[in-house]
Parts: C-alpha cells; structure tokens; sequence
C-alpha cells in the first residue's frame, strides 16, 4: 500500500509500505477519509517540533482517520469486519488516570503513541488500530464526517462543553478556520443565541458569511474590538473562544468577553500577553485551556451530530486523493480555506 510521510520542509514523500496485520486488540481500517489538521501543518509539515515522546517518528502521516474494518485480531470484543468507525487519535498507556478517565491526549506514559505522529496514520488505504480507540460511526453520518469529528470538531466540542455553552450566551469566536467554523457550528445547536466571529482572512471570513454559519463576521483589525462591544450593547460576549492560537485574537477573545464570563483558548502555538488586573481579574473572568476531547465527548459528539443534524463534512471545502497528498497539505497550509480532506474513493 501506498502511504504519505512528512519529512519537513514543506515536503510530502509517498512511498509503499506493507499492508498492517492486526495484533492483539487490533484491527485493520480501510480508510475512506484522513483529514488535515492545523497542528500537522504546524508542527509536522512546515517543520519537526515535537520533542522526546511526542515527536514526530517518520511515520505515516493523518491523526484524522475514518473508514470500516476489514480485518480483526485476537482479543478483539466489539469490532468486527465491516463496522463503520472514527478513530480517536491517541493510543494512550491505559492504566495512567488520564487514560482511564478517557484523556489518552493526557497520558504521559513512555508508550503513548498518536497516530500519524508516533505510529502510523491515516494517510493511506489501511490503518492498523487499537480498538479502543475505534468509536462507531454512524450510518448517518458520512466518512468525512467522522474523519473531521477525530480532532477538529472534538476540540471544538471539548471548549464548548468546558464553556458551558447555552441559549444565555452569545458566543464569540476568533480564528474561523476548520476549529473556528467548527465552534460556531456546534456553538448553535448548543443554543448560542449570537455568534460573532473575527479572522484576519478575507477567504476564511468570507467562507464563514457564505456558510451562514455565523451571525455577524468582523475582519480582525484594529477596530475589532469596538466592533464586537457595539453587536452586544457594550458589554461583550458572555462565552468566548480562540481558535487562532495568534496573540492578538486570545487578546481579543479575553477584552470581548463580558464580566464574569467563560473563555477557552484551543489554538496552538504562539504567545499572548496581556495585563491580568483589566483583563481578567478585574472582569472576574474564568479562562479555560483545552485540549482535543476524550474517547467518551467524542463518542457522545457522534451522536449528538446525528441528533442536531449537522454535519461536519460542511466546513471541508477542498478533496483530494492519496496521490494528491502535496496539494493537499499546500492548501491547508495557505490558511485560507476550510477543511481538508484526503479522501478514498
């Protein structure tokens, strides 16, 4: 089989590998869908920033994977050939507290193994995958849909659930790409009454005006902040989130939220500085770091899309093949767009 490794550089390798054999607890995925995330973009595709156990090891690349089951191993007691899954994308220890509390994204255990960044991913026509990390897909949704579910769409659901999202909020978003439009999304059927959101793109507000997805879209500029404050009578938002990981938006997204409000920061990388007396203590603010979802709020966001009727696949605005791999990831590092996808036809 043919697979997708990033060396860095910007540069995408296909190469053949063989197909897996599922060992204990195992089984073999046909993928149908890998997205893209930002964070292979940045801490893979661009360059290697991962250090000691959770750096990148040469392997096939995707933490995004979707796709049905063709071959079980032994010990294997849920799955079996033809089942249609998501795959949460970390393979944790199991037994640590983060593990068994669902957080494999927490655990610190030496043998802690992402997939498309410690072990093989999804970028290719099989994956092998530990059961436990294989939710079922429904039939509702599509494969794309539950690639995008895997990261994407559970940070997002992670921050809003943290947030306590509701119909007494108005909601504020900063970053309106794939997690942004993600968090508006899921913010609506969660009840938000208003959502504004802010990017510096001009393509990605754009995406977010024509989607319908957001209430009020306001270029990210030194105006913004008015901006937001006029749209909620002065006072700001009572839930935020920054999708960006830039300084200025968790700036932003800490000045628009109202006092005693809730704020999640889920963009990685970068900085913020900010005064703590103004910003957040004086406002009595909660802030909120959050990171991916648990193998449970993922299992319960598959269902929950079902039920709200929404789909993920809805912010993938570009497809491409395996063999495409290099356009794909050079799209998705331009940052102009919504989700990518590599998909299995």
């Amino acid at each position: 089989m043919q697979g997708v490794l990033l060396p860095g550089d910007r540069r995408v390798e296909i190469r053949d590998f063989p197909e897996p054999v599922p060992g204990h607890g195992q089984v073999v995925v046909q993928m149908q869908a890998s997205t893209i995330c930002g964070s292979d973009i940045r801490a893979i595709y661009r360059e290697h920033l991962g250090v000691g156990p959770e750096r990148y090891r040469g392997v096939i690349a995707g933490h995004e994977p979707s796709g049905h089951v063709v071959e079980v191993g032994p010990g294997v007691k849920r799955l079996q050939p033809g089942d249609r899954v998501a795959i949460y994308h970390i393979a944790g220890c199991g037994v640590c507290d983060e593990c068994r509390a669902g957080y494999m994204i927490g655990c610190h255990n030496e043998h802690r193994a992402a997939y498309g960044w410690q072990r093989d991913g999804g970028h290719a026509q099989y994956l092998l995958a530990d059961e436990v990390t294989c939710l079922p897909l429904p039939d509702e949704l599509s494969y794309v849909d539950g690639a995008s579910s895997a990261c994407s769409f559970g940070t997002a659901y992670e921050a809003l659930l943290r947030l306590d999202v509701s119909g007494r909020d108005r909601l504020l978003v900063t970053g309106l790409g794939p997690v942004g439009l993600a968090a508006a999304m899921l913010g609506r059927a969660m009840g938000a009454t208003t959502i504004i959101g802010t990017d510096a793109s001009p393509a990605r507000l754009r995406l977010a005006e024509e989607s319908r997805l957001v209430d009020h879209v306001v270029p990210a500029d030194e105006s913004t902040l008015g901006a937001v404050l006029d749209l909620t009578g002065g006072k700001g938002c009572e839930a935020s989130i920054d999708c960006s990981g830039a300084a200025p938006a968790r700036l932003l997204a800490l000045q628009g939220t109202r006092d005693w409000g809730r704020c999640a920061f889920v963009g990685e990388g970068g900085t913020v500085s900010f005064e703590p007396s103004p910003v957040l203590i004086h406002k009595q603010l909660t802030l909120y770091g959050s990171w991916v979802t648990s193998l449970a709020h993922m299992e319960e966001l598959l269902d929950r899309l079902v039920r709200w009727r929404i789909h993920p696949h809805d912010v993938v605005t570009d497809r491409f093949a395996l063999d495409q791999a290099a356009d794909a990831y050079r799209v998705a590092d331009e940052g102009q767009s919504g989700k990518v996808a590599i998909v299995f036809e």
